[in-house]
């Protein structure tokens, strides 16, 4: 595993925990606590975790959603994010939004030659940036942080204006047949909408828990999603309105 690799995992586990202990890091991850403690440092120094004695905490609030069992949600995120790896092609221009799931999708991407990643995820950049591929380029979309950990307003959705892309990862907060991918956040909306007609592809990455869940504002429409990617614990009923109103549903054996 790339030490950019790992220190995404640490810091979805982080910001999906409320924090880690060094000691049980280095044991999921299966490498030493100086390793563990050492991939911390680097999160720290790049304002994403604040170092406290034996591990870190959590410096932002994710809004990726709701459900009931983070733990095994980490291995059905990395399930999904490793089948959405499989869609993208090299040289291809990429958008990848901000989220745990498709933070954990940068992370498998990095082997991945001659790709153009807009983003409007600082963490989502880190991962890019620390893999140091001169066959890559990286570009922020700016814009104001949220509490999502996503650059929004004015100056990203004058970015996503003059944009076209391939493709476009994002995660949502919840989804229904009615309301379609939606999010708390009406300033991610907006941006995110915009960044959504920018692609010529659109890719959801959604576990199971998400289904039923509804934001107040609508980033996409069922309609307009041509991949929905989730896991193999989606109810019978949701697989059938998904398949009814995405373009393909795929399924990964979390």
């Amino acid at each position: 595993m790339y030490p950019q690799q790992r220190q995404a995992t640490i810091l979805e586990v982080i910001n999906r925990d409320g924090g880690a202990r060094i000691t049980d890091l280095g044991r999921s991850l299966g490498v030493s606590g100086v390793t563990a403690r050492r991939d911390i440092e680097v999160l720290a120094g790049r304002g994403l975790v604040a170092r406290v004695r034996g591990g870190a905490v959590a410096l932002t609030r994710s809004l990726d959603g709701p459900g009931r069992h983070p733990r095994r949600r980490q291995r059905e995120k990395l399930a999904i994010a490793r089948a959405a790896a499989g869609l993208v092609r090299p040289g291809e221009a990429i958008g990848i939004l901000a989220g745990t799931t498709t933070l954990l999708l940068a992370a498998e991407l990095l082997d991945v030659p001659g790709l153009t990643v807009l983003t409007n995820s600082i963490p989502v950049a880190d991962v890019f940036h620390g893999a140091g591929r001169p066959d890559r380029t990286v570009v922020l979309t700016g814009g104001t942080r949220s509490a999502t950990d996503a650059l929004v307003g004015p100056v990203a959705r004058h970015t996503a204006a003059g944009i076209n892309l391939d493709v476009l990862f994002l995660g949502t907060y919840g989804m229904t047949a009615r309301a379609g991918c939606t999010t708390p956040d009406l300033a991610e909306a907006q941006t995110h909408g915009m960044l959504v007609r920018a692609a010529r592809r659109v890719v959801v990455l959604a576990d199971h828990s998400k289904w039923g869940v509804t934001g107040v504002a609508t980033v996409a429409p069922l309609a307009g999603v041509d991949v929905l990617v989730s896991d193999d614990g989606l109810s019978r009923s949701a697989r059938a309105a998904l398949r009814e109103h995405v373009g393909e549903l795929m399924l990964a054996a979390g």
